[in-house]
């Protein structure tokens, strides 16, 4: 084996690198950014003066890759999370509190308790689930399931959103299966959440640009690939524009960068194109608020009826995500402070005035579009070039763009290097 050549330091590219770099490669890494982790990125923010994250991610204990990555890089104890399966929620519009509690084991005979239950709903509203699971290819969620209902308006739709970027009157029927059978299909021991306990880089970037120096991986920033020289059904040179770097007969090339910037280097590749936005706002409060029902070890909370799905505490900063923010995204970033702090302020019961500082991120090309003719369009890792690999969110992992589905493809990548 010569030397493999991983283009693109977001999630995927460093899964791969780190699975490769752990069986003994020689890894060269480029990034066409200062700094790694893609959309998984951390900086200190001088309007609020703390480090933030670009965006919030929840992993569950079920994302088998995602923690083996962070046992890889050792920074798995990084994460923090219940002991059990618990996600809290507030009615922005009612002002109902309710926690979520999945039962042990694939059987849900929890869901027989009202008292477990999400208010408003009943047994049968639980095993409509099914109905995801025999979807067709062209199925959306909301062709599967009864729209307005409280399970609809509490949880599938709030689901929907958070996990596949996607309304549900779009979004792909089968992969939100997918999520479902991955963890909560598991019982509660697969369904635990969990988010960084510091930032996003200290635990899944700057431990594995660590894990690869240490065993002498060459690292390149400011790096952007400009072309790739095909011959033969494989790939020969890589174009950086001040430098061409040829390929040997026994080096490989992983392309792990956004869809876009895929099919502009390699010809006839058929991606996933259509995006949808995730915005974020930060808020920095004068000291950390005593919140009732949070969990100190997950200080998470859901919200229903609103503008935002998720709000996350860490200290006296609080963030809100807004998955599917087509709308939003196009608004002046006052206009959406005002609309998330006042979500803020009601569902931790704080004076609406003043605002604090904050931070509105818009992240624009989040994920791809996940709907059914999108998920078609996934492309395996493996290329009709003898030593190219795909890796990105965006490929065919079975799951949706999430951390998970990053990692995975990595790690697909690496073996399909390794084979």
């Amino acid at each position: 084996m010569g030397q493999v050549h991983i283009v693109g330091a977001g999630l995927s590219g460093l899964s791969c690198a780190v699975h490769l770099a752990d069986a003994g490669h020689s890894i060269a890494l480029y990034e066409a950014a200062g700094q790694a982790g893609g959309r998984c990125r951390s900086y200190h923010d001088g309007q609020i003066g703390r480090v933030i994250d670009n965006g919030n991610h929840l992993l569950f204990s079920g994302n088998r890759d995602a923690l083996d990555y962070l046992s890889r890089i050792g920074a798995r104890d990084t994460l923090i999370g219940p002991t059990r399966a618990a996600f809290p929620f507030f009615d922005l519009r009612s002002g109902e509190s309710w926690t979520l509690r999945p039962g042990a084991g694939p059987l849900p005979w929890w869901i027989l308790s009202a008292a477990r239950r999400i208010p408003g709903t009943g047994v049968e509203d639980y095993m409509r689930a099914l109905r995801l699971a025999r979807a067709g290819p062209g199925a959306t969620v909301a062709d599967c399931l009864p729209r307005g209902d409280a399970m609809w308006q509490r949880f599938w739709e709030p689901l929907c959103v958070a996990a596949l970027n996607t309304a549900p009157e779009e979004a792909s029927a089968r992969l939100l299966w997918r999520v479902l059978r991955e963890s909560f299909g598991q019982g509660e021991a697969a369904c635990r959440p969990m988010i960084a306990r510091d930032s996003l880089a200290a635990s899944l970037i700057d431990p594995a640009l660590k894990f690869l120096r240490a065993r002498g991986a060459e690292i390149h920033f400011n790096r952007r690939l400009r072309a790739i020289g095909l011959v033969d059904k494989r790939a020969r040179v890589l174009d950086f524009g001040e430098r061409r770097i040829q390929l040997g007969d026994r080096d490989w090339l992983v392309v792990a960068v956004p869809p876009n910037a895929a099919a502009a280097l390699l010809p006839g590749l058929d991606a996933p194109q259509d995006v949808r936005p995730i915005v974020n706002a930060h808020f920095r409060l004068p000291a950390p608020p005593p919140v009732a029902g949070l969990a100190p070890d997950l200080p998470i909370l859901g919200l229903i009826g609103g503008t935002a799905q998720w709000l996350f505490l860490r200290g006296e900063i609080v963030s809100l995500t807004v998955s599917a923010a087509q709308a939003l995204a196009d608004r002046p970033s006052e206009e959406i402070a005002a609309t998330l702090w006042a979500e803020t302020a009601r569902a931790l019961k704080l004076p609406a005035a003043p605002a604090p500082p904050i931070r509105v991120i818009k992240e624009r090309r989040a994920t791809f579009a996940q709907t059914p003719e999108a998920v078609r369009r996934r492309p395996p890792a493996q290329t009709a070039w003898a030593n190219l690999a795909l890796a990105g969110d965006w490929t065919a992992t079975g799951y949706p763009a999430t951390i998970e589905s990053a990692v995975r493809s990595g790690r697909v990548a690496a073996r399909l290097v390794t084979e």
